[in-house]
């Protein structure tokens, strides 16, 4: 009798451990972390987007995309900020990352404010909000108190999405990272502003089937038209177009009537509508509100993968760099 009621006292012992864990894992940011510590921090880190976006508007797009080419690799820790031979930074889904400028200033104003107590992780959660912001897309509540991680590899990089996957691979890519398809059709409308380079679609124009015209079917034709005039066949691979036809500037649902209409650019996006998996969410996310409160919620979702505090890591005094 008396050793079962101590086998039940250490199981529920155990239980509420578990669950106490769990429960700090879960709070591990929240919505004004540093009210106290520095009041400034999101004031600095807005203004200063602000101050880059005005004579360098793609830094928007850019801000956003290496939110989320951080937060999938190694999780939502800035190490792909870190410097150095075989980082993060040199493989090669995220050698066209843009805005690394904006972070480093922010940094340095933050380290003039308050050393030492805000995060990169956190300055990039934030930054990838306010540009967003600035391209007339929806504003939300980003929780804080990540801290900087302390490893960087470029072989990590595999599981980032990539623009040929198809959808069960992206779904698994996503489910990973404990995102569900609903996540993953929300923020692959990023693409809603920003750029892509010939080279990663100029395939699907000419040399996807040994049939008909050689295009992928899946292309409307009359931007076939469109797009092989962007992109000749022999022509110049590293030039850019808008993902959003368009709208490329401007943060709205049209991405989504675009791949309605076969005018997706990248292959993997356009997969978004042909796949019927899919294509349910691509018409729930039509309506511009629906898309804007939805894309709040999934990037604070996302913002929250692999979240490092405690002793995990550290506050960097450059983003750079490792303390």
């Amino acid at each position: 009798m008396e050793s079962s009621r101590l086998i039940q006292t250490s199981l529920l012992v155990f239980l509420l451990l578990a669950l106490s864990v769990s429960y700090v894992h879960c709070q591990a940011t929240r919505v004004g972390f540093y009210s106290k510590t520095c009041p400034r921090a999101e004031s600095i880190v807005r203004s200063t987007v602000q101050t880059h976006f005005r004579s360098n508007p793609t830094v928007a797009p850019g801000l956003l995309r290496m939110h989320f080419h951080d937060c999938f690799v190694q999780g939502c820790d800035a190490s792909v900020l870190i410097n150095g031979p075989n980082t993060e930074k040199t493989a090669g889904p995220n050698l066209g990352l843009r805005g690394f400028e904006v972070i480093d200033d922010a940094k340095t104003k933050l380290e003039a404010a308050c050393p030492g107590i805000v995060s990169c992780a956190d300055i990039l959660a934030l930054a990838a909000r306010d540009a967003v912001v600035l391209t007339n897309g929806p504003d939300w509540k980003v929780p804080t108190g990540r801290k900087d991680g302390r490893v960087s590899l470029a072989s990590d990089t595999s599981n980032l999405p990539g623009f040929t996957d198809s959808i069960d691979v992206q779904k698994q890519k996503f489910s990973a990272k404990g995102l569900n398809a609903q996540d993953l059709v929300t923020l692959v409308g990023g693409h809603t502003i920003g750029t892509s380079a010939c080279q990663f679609f100029r395939y699907r124009l000419y040399n996807f089937t040994t049939t008909g015209n050689g295009a992928d079917p899946t292309i409307n034709p009359s931007f076939l038209t469109q797009l092989r005039a962007l992109c000749p066949q022999n022509g110049d691979a590293t030039r850019r177009v808008g993902l959003d036809t368009g709208s490329q500037n401007r943060f709205d649902s049209s991405f989504f009537s675009n791949l309605r209409n076969g005018r997706g650019v990248l292959e993997s996006d356009q997969k978004l509508w042909t796949d019927a998996s899919t294509r349910s969410f691509v018409n729930r996310l039509l309506g511009s509100n629906a898309f804007n409160v939805q894309f709040g919620r999934s990037m604070v979702k996302m913002s929250n993968i692999g979240i490092k505090s405690g002793t995990q890591g550290e506050i960097r005094k450059v983003c750079s760099k490792i303390n």
